[in-house]
C-alpha cells in the first residue's frame, strides 16, 4: 500500500499543476480577449497575427497551447508520470515528467512559428491582391470545409489512434533516459500536431485568440481523445465543419451569424 500511495501522490501532484497551469493560462486570454486582443471573424489581413511580432505571438500561442491542449494531453502525461516514477521506484534512470512536457510544447511552438509565417504571408498577400480581400467570405468557407473534411481522413484516424490510447503509446515508443523522453514528446507531439493542425489553422479566420472559439475547439479536441466514442464525436464534427464551409463559401454573410 505505501509503494501504490508514494506512486499516487506525484500524480496527483502532476494532475494538479497541469490543472492549474491550464486555468492561469485561460484566464490570461480571457484577460486578454476583454482588453480587445481578438481579431475579427472572418478577417483575412494584417489582423491574423493581431499585428504582434513574432516574440509576442509565440509566448501568446505557447499560452493557448497550454490552456488547450494541457487538459487534453493530461492522460498521455500522467501515464508517462506514472511509469517514470515506477522506474524510478525499481532504481532505474528516472527523468522528469517536466522534460517530456517540454519536449511536448516544442512541437506546437514550432508550430507556431509556421502558423505566424503563414499568417503574415496571408495579410500581405490579401492587401495586395484585390480578389482575395473580395472573396475573404469564399477562402474561410474553403478554410472550414478542409478542416472538416480533414476530420473524416485517415490521416486524422490514424494521429488520433495514438493520442487516444496512452498506454500504448508508451508500449510502443517508450525509451529511457533524457533521449528517450525528448523522442517520446515529439513523436506523441506530432501525432497530436496531426490529430489537430487544421483545427487551429481555424482560429485564424474567425479571430485568433478568440476565447469562445477556442473554447470548443477544446472541447472538440478532449472529446475525441477521451469519450468512448469520440471518434465519431470527430467525424459527426467534420461533417459539419464541411457542411458550414459550403454554406460560408456561398453566403459570406453567413460567417458572423452562425459564429
Amino acid at each position: 500500500m505505501l509503494a501504490e500511495g508514494t506512486l499516487r501522490r506525484p500524480t496527483v501532484l502532476v494532475l494538479s499543476a497541469l490543472l492549474l497551469l491550464s486555468a492561469a493560462a485561460w484566464g490570461l486570454l480571457l484577460w486578454r480577449g476583454h482588453q480587445g486582443g481578438g481579431a475579427e471573424m472572418g478577417d483575412m489581413g494584417p489582423g491574423l497575427t493581431l499585428g504582434m511580432g513574432m516574440p509576442l505571438f509565440l509566448a501568446m500561442w505557447v499560452l493557448m497551447m497550454v490552456a488547450m491542449m494541457f487538459p487534453t494531453a493530461a492522460p498521455m502525461i500522467l501515464t508517462f508520470a506514472r511509469v517514470a516514477r515506477s522506474q524510478k521506484s525499481r532504481g532505474q534512470a528516472y527523468v522528469p515528467t517536466w522534460f517530456f512536457v517540454g519536449s511536448y510544447l516544442a512541437v506546437w511552438t514550432v508550430f507556431g512559428v509556421v502558423a505566424y509565417v503563414g499568417a503574415t504571408a496571408a495579410g500581405y498577400a490579401v492587401a495586395r491582391v484585390v480578389f482575395l480581400e473580395e472573396n475573404a467570405g469564399m477562402i474561410v468557407g474553403a478554410v472550414l470545409a478542409a478542416a472538416g473534411l480533414y476530420q473524416l481522413s485517415p490521416v486524422k484516424g490514424a494521429c488520433l489512434s495514438q493520442c487516444r490510447t496512452p498506454m500504448g503509446f508508451v508500449l510502443r515508443f517508450w525509451r529511457r533516459g533524457y533521449a528517450g523522453a525528448l523522442r517520446m514528446g515529439i513523436v506523441h507531439g506530432t501525432y497530436c500536431l496531426g490529430c489537430c493542425w487544421l483545427l487551429f489553422v481555424v482560429l485564424f479566420p474567425l479571430g485568433v485568440m478568440n476565447v469562445a472559439a477556442m473554447g470548443l475547439v477544446t472541447l472538440l479536441i478532449f472529446a475525441e481523445k477521451s469519450l468512448r466514442h469520440g471518434v465519431w464525436v470527430g467525424r459527426g464534427v467534420g461533417v459539419g465543419l464541411a457542411l458550414l464551409g459550403l454554406a460560408v463559401a456561398v453566403l459570406p454573410g453567413l460567417l458572423p451569424a452562425v459564429l
